[in-house]
């Protein structure tokens, strides 16, 4: 039978933002990734997770992945770790991205599952260890079968936790609660599940989960971080209010794709400029309308 693991024997916990990237001009807005750093850590995030889906990897050349990993650890500057975003369906180029953000001083790598190419369940164990045997650095892994097109199974997942020591977690955007489950009892108590769902980060909390790797924290981390924080210290009521007050928020999150809402509602709010890059573009205006009436319905903005 598994243990559920307690928040504080967890390595990656709490709310984690999965950080965008700020552009100006078509180029990185290095003084607006400070100002979203502090605005972060000031609202309680508990780890800063830059170059991830929200963080538009994908668009990011090696240079600018790598510069944005260092000024994200020294704008950090060790206030809480960092777990930098250094997958690719390439896994000598997640090998060299993984080395550099150790190099930078990250204190863990999320890796998220080949994309594209769809290798086997054995594929991705070879990937995955070919990166934890490359790099001394913990692992969370990633996935996100929407995205990628393959699902890691949780047994794939339970022999790459007793193979690879560094492998630590799993952050899981399955939508799968069932498969999230048997995540957990395959694992124990020492490897972190992480919820990458906004929506489903209670449900995951209560199947012994650690914590979301969180889109909405973008615009609203104090109110994430509490609602973990309620459920963690055993006040269900508060975390379920929280809960229900984030879900209209989250669901204007996701009515385009990610993180084309998240960047607009942060442009409204004045945090970084809205830019997206292609091929993202802007948000149709009936879902901007419908957008812009969940942050003032949330008193985001007026």
């Amino acid at each position: 039978m598994v243990r559920v693991v307690n928040a504080e024997e967890s390595m990656f916990k709490g709310s984690m933002v999965a950080l965008a990237t700020p552009f100006k001009n078509d180029t990185i807005d290095e003084a607006a990734l400070k100002k979203l750093v502090d605005f972060q850590i000031e609202g309680g995030t508990s780890a800063i997770v830059p170059c991830g889906t929200t963080g538009e990897s994908p668009t990011l050349d090696y240079d600018e992945h790598d510069r944005v990993i260092e000024l994200t650890i020294k704008f950090v500057a060790g206030r809480v770790p960092v777990m930098a975003g250094t997958g690719s369906n390439s896994t000598r180029e997640a090998i060299q991205l993984t080395k550099h953000a150790k190099k930078a001083g990250a204190a863990a790598s999320l890796q998220v599952s080949p994309y594209y190419n769809r290798p086997t369940q054995q594929g991705l164990y070879e990937h995955f260890r070919a990166i934890a045997e490359a790099v001394d650095l913990p692992i969370v892994l990633y996935n996100i079968a929407s995205r990628t097109g393959v699902n890691i199974e949780p047994e794939t997942i339970a022999r790459l936790a007793k193979d690879c020591k560094n492998i630590v977690g799993v952050k899981e955007a399955s939508g799968n609660l069932e498969q999230m489950s048997r995540v957990k009892a395959l694992t124990g108590s020492s490897f972190d599940l992480i919820s990458g769902d906004d929506a489903l980060t209670l449900p995951v909390l209560s199947i012994g989960g650690t914590g979301i790797i969180s889109v909405v924290a973008n615009i609203v981390p104090r109110e994430t971080a509490k609602m973990v924080a309620a459920f963690e210290r055993h006040d269900l009521a508060q975390a379920i209010e929280l809960h229900y007050g984030l879900l209209p928020l989250i669901k204007a999150m996701f009515i385009e794709t990610n993180p084309i809402p998240v960047k607009t509602a942060m442009g409204a709010m004045g945090l970084c400029a809205p830019d997206v890059r292609l091929p993202l573009c802007g948000m149709s205006s009936d879902n901007k309308e419908k957008l812009m009436k969940a942050l003032k319905d949330h008193q985001l903005i007026k």
